[in-house]
Order: structure tokens, then sequence, then C-alpha cells
């Protein structure tokens, strides 16, 4: 909570094992179970969470979005320290 306070975030709750009132979130953990914990065999837990930072980078920098026309999320920030456009 004080993280969410500190960065200006308010956290928004949805109604406990309601699913369908969550769609986003449940869409994205579908992408994540298919694009990076089921997408290959692992020899390991540890290999698993290994490949999940550069799973995210290209989640968020590379992938293809249909949602915003194709592009990568990291277009729709203007705020990221670091990218320079």
């Amino acid at each position: 909570r004080d993280a969410c306070k500190d960065l200006a975030i308010t956290p928004k709750h949805t109604r406990p094992y309601r699913p369908q009132t969550n769609g986003k979130i449940e869409r994205f953990h579908r992408t994540l179970a298919d694009g990076w914990a089921y997408a290959r065999l692992y020899e390991s837990t540890q290999q698993r969470n290994t490949a999940l930072p550069g799973w995210l980078h290209f989640y968020n920098h590379h992938r293809a979005h249909s949602a915003i026309g194709g592009r990568p999320p990291i277009t729709r920030l203007t705020n990221v320290p670091g990218h320079h456009t």
C-alpha cells in the first residue's frame, strides 16, 4: 500500500471469484502462461524464473499488440527514464 501511495496509484479491487469483472488481467495471465510459463519445456523452476525478465521485455518492447495498432506497449508511455524516441 505504501508503494502505491508513494507512486500516487489508486488500487482498484474487483469482486472475489468473478474473473469476468477483471478481464484485462485474466487475459494477461493467459498470455503469460501461453507465452512464457508453458511455451516450452524448462528443466527447472529456476530456469523458468530466469526466462521471465527476457519474456517481459519482449512483451513490453517488441511484441505487437492488436489493441494498440500492432505496436508494443512501450510506445504508449512517454515518461520512461532512459527511453527516448
